[in-house]
This record gives C-alpha cells, structure tokens and sequence, in this order.
C-alpha cells in the first residue's frame, strides 16, 4: 500500500517498507510488543544509524515504541491515524475495532466471513473511487492471513502507550484523512500535545486510509516534513 509514496519520495530518501510480523506477507505471529524491537532489528540489519519513521494506524503504535526507545536512531517520525489502546489483545486492538466480534466471526465462520465483515468498516472504506486503489485495497484484504484472530497464542498484550514519549523532542508530524473517524482525529490532536516540535495534517477528501484516498496531497505533506526534518538519501 505504500507504493504510491516509495515511488514519489525515493528521489531523495532512501525507502524501506516492512511488513509486520503476522501482517501482509511477513511469517511469524503478530505482537505489537515487539514492533519497536522488530524495526530496531532491521535498522542494525540494514545498518542504518538513524531513521525517519512512518507508522499508520497500528503501525504507529511500533513507531512510537521505537521513538521512545531509540531516540538516538530517530531522526523524525510520522503518526498517520493513531489509534487509542483499548481492551489489550494481541492485535494491539483499539477502542473504535471491535477485535472480539472478530475473532469469534472468524473462528466460527472462517476468514471470508470476517473479511467481508471488515471491509465495511469505516477504517477500510476509500472515499475515493479510483479502481486501482480500490482494487488494491481488496487484494490486501483479501491476502490478510488472520492469524492474530485465529491463533490462540498470537502475539502478546498489547503495551500501554510509551511513557516517556512526551519528552522526546523529535520533530513529528500527525497526520489524519478529512472523513477519518472521529475518534483517531480527537486522539491525534491528543497525541500531538504531547511532542514539543509537532506539525499536523489533514489530507483532503480522504478517510482513514489516506495515502491511498488522496496520494498526491499525502506524497506533499510528507515531503514537506521530511524535507525539514529527515536527512536526504547518500548522493542527494
């Protein structure tokens, strides 16, 4: 889902996109405790020293673990749709998805009950009508494997939110869609209170998953950020 951005920004920075364990097509069980350590593990793989981060909706979570933990390898971070921690779960669920209708959907009457339940949930509808995003959207649906609603094991709680991260002083930027739900926009503001050095954007005419709604005002509100804050690829 991140192509659009890979492709606009890799002029100038140096992109790498993960799959989080559990998720899109990486093996292993999802934990959202882990995601911190998982991005660590692959910046000492990759040997980079320090990092712009771009976290979505879960993914933020992992973003903001990282930033609180490594703040040294941290050079700026994005929050795209933050969700607020409810009820731990391995899934890191939040208060706005209702993880155990879910997973009771999904143990009793499989994956394809719960996928066609899922994507018509508010954080999986497009505002726009474009086919190609929306045909992606339901390949990604689609190749979801589930396993933090079918496994038993998945995972581990979900961690309460990184204490300390209201003293990091890396640039941030938090990002939402115009139709995102409510309740990530009003937590968003929330989050954003906390960092001394915040921008925040709201992409037009988009919902929760706006760098697909509306890529190109996405693409821009990321280049202006990075540009102020990220350092620029070896050779740019």
């Amino acid at each position: 889902m991140w192509g659009a951005q890979a492709a606009a920004l890799s002029d100038s920075y140096r992109i790498v996109r993960l799959d989080r364990r559990g998720f899109g097509l990486s093996s292993g069980h999802p934990s959202i405790a882990g995601d911190g350590a998982d991005l660590r593990a692959l910046c000492a793989h990759l040997g980079l020293e320090s990092v712009a981060l771009v976290g979505m909706s879960q993914g933020a979570r992992g973003v903001l673990q990282f930033a609180a933990s490594f703040p040294r390898a941290t050079s700026c971070i994005v929050l795209d749709g933050p969700p607020r921690t409810g009820t731990p779960n391995a899934a890191g669920g939040s208060v706005d998805v209702p993880y155990e209708r879910y997973r009771e959907l999904a143990r009793a009457q499989g994956l394809s009950a719960f996928r066609d339940e899922w994507s018509r949930h508010a954080l999986t509808r497009l505002e726009s009508g474009d086919a190609e995003a929306q045909a992606l959207l339901a390949r990604m649906i689609a190749r979801y494997p589930g396993r933090d609603l079918l496994d038993i094991a998945a995972g581990s709680p979900a961690p309460a939110p990184a204490r300390n991260i209201e003293l990091t002083d890396r640039p941030a930027l938090v990002i939402n869609g115009e139709f995102d739900l409510e309740s990530r926009r009003e937590y968003a503001k929330e989050l954003a209170s906390r960092f001394s050095r915040v921008e925040r954007v709201e992409i037009p005419g988009a919902g929760h998953l706006c760098n697909l709604d509306n890529p190109r005002a996405y693409n821009d509100a990321l280049r202006n950020f990075l540009k102020k804050s990220a350092a620029p690829a070896a050779g740019h």
